[in-house]
């Protein structure tokens, strides 16, 4: 399998003038319409839809991806409330405890990186929300290996009592996928950061490490 670098992406989305409907993802919406607007960040924000519907509802928006050519591309369109940023999180991380919403929207996290996970949770501010989403792994092309991911379900095993898990389920898309695509299912982790987490970094897979700077070990 090639790897998913920003080359990759970048020729994915040079690949057409628009790769997706234009339109925010539906568990983004379901999920966050809730919460009180502050800072969100946008993991992989693609050519930009999830990020105007956010800036849209009063969140300042920092909205991130590997390519180029997808910032480019969003950029492009309204920006009123949001920072376009070309950024590899696994090598330049966001500011740690900085904002109220991350949201991972079918963003492919590797467990060969395991460093990209860490730095996108220790992002969440105290008494913030992560929100990632994922396809169902049964659902997987089969030129992806299901174990080469970190999927919702498995990153809520990771978290520890510096978190509360609100949402930890497979559900039925809300609009029919891709065509072209085999989607049914989503994959929805929501949860919350406690508010008094402020000292303690966390470990590479979102553990954080006690006191005396040991790792929490997985409960997996």
């Amino acid at each position: 399998m090639r790897t998913m670098d920003q080359q990759y992406w970048d020729d994915l989305y040079g690949s057409r003038e628009q790769l997706f409907s234009g339109n925010p993802n539906g568990v983004l919406v379901t999920e966050v319409t809730d919460l009180a607007p502050g800072q969100a960040l946008d993991v992989g924000c693609g050519e930009g839809a999830d990020a105007r519907w956010l800036a849209g509802k009063g969140w300042q928006v920092t909205a991130v991806d590997i390519s180029q050519t997808a910032i480019d591309r969003a950029a492009s369109g309204p920006s009123i409330g949001i920072a376009w940023t070309r950024a590899d999180l696994a090598v330049a991380p966001p500011p740690a405890n900085s904002f109220d919403l991350v949201s991972v929207q079918y963003f492919p996290l590797a467990k060969a990186n395991p460093r990209q996970l860490h730095n996108i949770l220790a992002a969440v501010a105290p008494a913030g929300t992560v929100l990632v989403v994922g396809h169902s792994p049964d659902e997987l092309p089969e030129q992806f290996d299901r174990n080469d991911f970190y999927w919702p379900a498995e990153i809520a095993e990771l978290l520890d009592d510096t978190w509360t898990v609100l949402v930890n389920e497979t559900r039925p898309r809300t609009v029919p996928a891709p065509e072209g695509t085999g989607h049914v299912n989503d994959t929805v982790l929501r949860a919350v950061k406690r508010q008094d987490i402020t000292d303690r970094p966390a470990g590479p897979d979102g553990r954080r490490a006690d006191p005396a700077g040991t790792a929490g070990s997985s409960r997996r």
